[in-house]
């Protein structure tokens, strides 16, 4: 196949499968290394029990995404049919009729992919998915190829991976957990390199899709987004972390049940059978999660062989001995493997960044250095295998390279403002 073939392929949705074959033959290869000239004989051994570990999980969290799943779409039903999806679509309509000009006006899936991304930013996965699972199911409704992801999906699908989070609480009690002397310090850097790596992702694909960044929408949103941050990080920084912890959990709960009051009461306003219509979403959720499963598996168990081969090990070692041979710094690569993980697994990322914490400090560079990277974006393949697995999309398009474009902005983000604040 000539060069360009290749390129075509790759463009045209290949990737995933092209990475997720690529698990399966590097395990292999590296798992005979260590065989033939190191005599571990248990590495293959290691491997399939990965795989069946992988499998169960994989099952387990959408068995566990089962009741969120049902409940929040049970909440979009009445939201939808209330018509408070629609008051949010219109909210968002300048801005978003500029990123997804394929979206017809005042569509519904404007309503959730903004309760998607706001539920993003304030760190509340368990509520980011359902809502970005709705905005799927309302973009496939009008995808002219319904076995091609559309240009919105992929805008959509890059601005999740690009994991823009206001508040990481989650990652400041890692910390806290583990002993850091200031388990709030990472919470600056987390900031500007998630912001970073939205932005790349952003512009690229407008780039991509000829949408005008200069316009004045998406420049007052970018602006807007920068003075949110801004200000974030003056009234936090001032803030002890158990203040943290307990202002941005109550203002994210405010923020969740607020909407859900809103709907209930648009809904009632209307005069529409709020119980039915809960009961019609939930059933929704119900089948998104059952849909989920095999693509979920798939991933998880791809990228399962891949650590217990040993790849990611050998990864990291050459990727040190390249950097010393340049004469540059080598610290940063101790938190690489949270960095080179975060888009293949969130758990997995988690377990590195608890990992260089434990094995280096949580004070030391390479601890803050992993819990910026585990902040700075999000799990990429985990959300095109989810989202795209919940419709039926087969042919992803340039989803993945241009998502993980995104990624490496935030890597490089995260590594440059670590030094600058930790260095």
């Amino acid at each position: 196949m000539s060069a360009i073939g290749l390129i075509n392929d790759f463009s045209q949705g290949m990737v995933l499968n092209y990475i997720w074959i690529a698990f399966f033959l590097i395990a292999f290869v590296v798992a005979l290394v260590r065989l033939i000239f190191f005599g571990d004989v248990d590495v293959f051994t290691e491997i399939m029990n990965s795989t069946y570990a992988s499998a169960k999980t994989g099952f387990e969290i959408s068995l566990g995404l089962t009741g969120v799943l049902s409940l929040w779409l049970g909440v979009m039903k009445i939201g939808e049919r209330g018509g408070m999806v629609t008051l949010f679509s219109r909210a968002v309509a300048p801005l978003f009729t500029r990123l997804f000009p394929d979206i017809p006006k005042n569509h519904p899936a404007y309503g959730s992919m903004l309760m998607n991304i706001s539920a993003n930013m304030l760190g509340l996965d368990n509520a980011a998915t359902p809502f970005g699972l709705k905005a799927m199911q309302e973009l496939q409704e009008i995808n002219p190829k319904t076995g091609e992801a559309s240009n919105p999906m992929i805008m959509f699908l890059v601005l999740n991976a690009s994991g823009l989070t206001l508040i990481p609480v989650t990652i400041m009690v890692y910390r806290a957990q583990m002993g850091a002397a200031n388990p709030a310090d990472v919470f600056i850097p987390i900031m500007i390199a998630t912001f970073a790596a939205t932005l790349v992702g952003m512009i690229a694909v407008c780039l991509k899709q000829h949408i005008n960044i200069f316009n004045k929408a998406i420049m007052g949103f970018l602006l807007a987004m920068a003075g949110i941050i801004g200000g974030t990080i003056v009234l936090f920084q001032s803030m002890p972390q158990e203040q943290i912890n307990i202002v941005s959990g109550l203002a994210a709960n405010i923020f969740l049940f607020t909407i859900i009051v809103l709907f209930i009461v648009k809904a009632l306003r209307r005069k529409i059978n709020i119980f039915d219509a809960f009961i019609d979403g939930a059933k929704e959720g119900f089948k998104t999660a059952v849909t989920i499963i095999p693509f979920l598996i798939a991933i998880l168990v791809g990228i399962g062989v891949f650590r217990a081969s040993g790849a990611m090990d050998f990864l990291m070692e050459g990727l040190r001995d390249l950097v010393a041979m340049t004469g540059f710094d080598t610290r940063w690569v101790d938190g690489m493997p949270t960095a080179l993980m975060k888009p293949l697994s969130g758990s997995g990322a988690r377990g590195m960044m608890i990992d260089a914490m434990q094995t280096f400090g949580a004070d030391s560079f390479a601890g803050r250095l992993s819990a910026v990277f585990q902040g700075a974006t999000d799990t990429t393949f985990y959300i095109v295998a989810v989202y795209y697995g919940a419709v039926n999309i087969k042919n992803s398009r340039y989803t993945v390279p241009y998502a993980l474009l995104a990624d490496l902005a935030g890597i490089i983000a995260a590594i440059f403002v670590t030094y600058l604040f930790f260095g």
